[in-house]
């Protein structure tokens, strides 16, 4: 919009100031009395803005300090005994040679006495550390020497002092696995079948996507947003599923929110420092920089398939097979095939073929080993929350790279198709893991 004189004229769009009855002010020179306020001194300022700072802090204290004197008396008494809002969650059980272990967090609005501990309709005596006063948002440890049988069902129910009963039932007791060279070498091996060995399968078609033309690994491209869309809307569920399971004091959407967005953020940062420093340079190293982010979004997402599979295991419902090893190998095996596209027009050296695949299926073998070690609901879901915000801004960024002058190639027919391609993929894939 052009600039107005003093007496309506306007300037005329070139930077001249045409007939007007005023000299131009040099761009840098300071404001005057009729174009801008005078600057305050910057002590007044100071202390200005210090106490519109403060006062609102001021008022809140005040406010809060008059709740807590006057309360009860505004309120009337509470509808229900404040001992009945107690919640006592149970978050996991272990099963030991010695007996059941029970872990349990106070996610209540006061403070909880453990009293008794039932299972399977016995009273049993038990250990509790650091003690059975547990404070809000504290946790305890509950030991029970009970015989419990391999297989067989177990409900533990624990009563509080004021008479509040928590319970929480195992349909199949299996021994929980502890830390050993054995065992971490167990779920190294799990991570490696279902995470690790598939996104290498799927790498072996790098010379033959190299030979393809242009209007082929448009397609593929397209097809691997596809894949990664699927991923990350698997793992938005899969996370929202979780957080239901988190104590409520801990807000488990909140965790979904924080981990999506934050890993966005973080991710869009750091696209920024590689595949914007790199386009100075080369369109190939553009293209290497956004396969290695597609790696790294693959490996958040296959972290959090970990976790489930660690997890699983180590409560005994994950039956290994041949079958379950051949759905995953099928499932991930499209991943490898959607990190190589970017770089199929440029080639690449064997040495960021094998990085590009230990990005995308290491973190598996992590997972497996922190699900199956030390599994929480709760860390699970913010992880799960965190490889799908990670995928979507994978998303985004092949859709930059897809974007020319003439418009993105994705948003075309062939596109499309190729973006439904990739999705029914990975849902067909999926059946053999359900």
């Amino acid at each position: 919009m052009a600039a107005r004189s003093h007496d309506g004229r306007g300037d005329d769009g070139q930077g001249h100031a045409s007939d007007a009855p005023f000299p131009a002010r040099p761009p840098d020179a300071a404001p005057t009395s009729d174009t801008a306020p005078a600057a305050p001194a910057s002590g007044k300022s100071g202390g200005a803005l210090a106490l519109l700072a403060l006062l609102p802090v001021a008022l809140l204290v005040a406010l809060i300090s008059l709740f807590v004197v006057y309360g009860d008396e505004l309120l009337g008494p509470a509808p229900v005994p404040p001992d009945a809002l107690g919640k006592l969650d149970i978050e996991r059980l272990w099963f030991r040679p010695e007996g059941v272990a029970v872990q349990v967090v106070n996610t209540g609005p006061a403070p909880l006495t453990v009293a008794q501990v039932i299972v399977n309709d016995a009273l049993w005596e038990f250990a509790i550390e650091p003690g059975p006063a547990i404070p809000r948002l504290g946790r305890a440890t509950i030991g029970i020497a009970y015989p419990w049988l391999e297989g067989e069902p177990v409900t533990v129910k624990v009563l509080t002092a004021n008479g509040l009963a928590f319970l929480k039932t195992v349909p199949i007791a299996a021994t929980t696995p502890e830390p050993s060279s054995s065992l971490l070498l167990l779920f190294a091996l799990l991570g490696v079948l279902v995470g690790v060995l598939p996104v290498y399968l799927g790498l072996l078609w790098f010379p033959l996507v190299r030979r393809l033309d242009r209007a082929v690994l448009d397609f593929l491209l397209a097809l691997t947003a596809g894949l990664l869309i699927f991923l990350g809307v698997d793992a938005v569920v899969e996370a929202l599923e979780l957080a239901g399971r988190v104590p409520s004091p801990f807000r488990g959407i909140g965790l979904v929110a924080i981990g999506v967005a934050g890993s966005i953020l973080v991710l869009l940062g750091v696209s920024r420092r590689t595949i914007d420093a790199a386009a100075g340079r080369s369109e190939a190293e553009r293209a290497l920089a956004l396969s290695f982010l597609i790696s790294t979004g693959i490996g958040l997402h296959n972290f959090g398939e970990g976790l489930a599979i660690g997890a699983a295991y180590a409560v005994g419902e994950l039956a290994l097979g041949a079958f379950l090893v051949v759905g995953f190998t099928l499932h991930n095996i499209t991943e490898g095939f959607g990190i190589l596209t970017p770089i199929a027009r440029h080639g690449t050296t064997l040495k960021n073929l094998l990085l590009l695949g230990l990005a995308a299926g290491g973190p598996t073998i992590l997972g497996t080993w922190l699900g199956g070690f030390a599994y929480s609901d709760l860390w699970a879901t913010l992880f799960l929350a965190i490889g799908a915000g990670a995928v979507f801004q994978v998303v985004y960024e092949l859709a930059r790279l897809t974007t020319s002058k003439g418009g993105s190639r994705i948003a075309t027919p062939l596109g499309a198709a190729g973006v439904l391609t990739g999705m029914l993929l990975m849902y067909l894939t999926g059946l053999f893991v359900a």
